[in-house]
């Protein structure tokens, strides 16, 4: 079903891939995009579990928008293991005005789409997603 505000529709697949990685635990990350006609966003990559932030961070494209979920395993000060999955806006300055726009106005909608997003950071530049910032954001 399109987005009433954009008219973009979420493909399937990127339900189901992000089913996988919140139940199974078998992606690190998952990057979304739109179509090329721009009718429906569609899964763009799929960072498996030996992957890394930094590898997560360099799949991003330095001039285009994207979703991105990363599931983020970390160990609390009680020494208690946790695990929590962030959605991130990607939206870089140089990226086109109407991609930008295409992007925001269909956000809400595709991250309804994904239940289980317990983090959210809109990030136009690599230095607002450091890992000192995920780190905080977790806690």
């Amino acid at each position: 079903m399109a987005n009433s505000a954009s008219g973009v529709a979420v493909h399937d697949e990127c339900k189901l891939t992000f089913l996988e990685l919140k139940a199974r635990r078998n992606h690190r990350y998952l990057t979304f995009k739109l179509d090329d006609g721009l009718q429906q966003v569609v899964v763009d990559k799929i960072g498996g579990q030996g992957e890394s932030y930094e590898d997560f961070c360099k799949s991003l494209p330095d001039d285009d928008c994207r979703y991105a979920v990363f599931d983020y395993d970390f160990t609390t000060n009680e020494n208690c293991h946790k695990s929590k999955i962030f959605f991130f806006a990607w939206s870089p300055d140089v990226a086109k005005v109407r991609t930008k726009m295409l992007y925001a106005s269909s956000k809400d909608r595709f991250k309804r789409e994904l239940d289980g997003i317990q983090v959210e950071l809109q990030v136009t530049d690599p230095s607002e997603m450091s890992w000192d910032i995920l780190k905080a954001r977790a806690y």
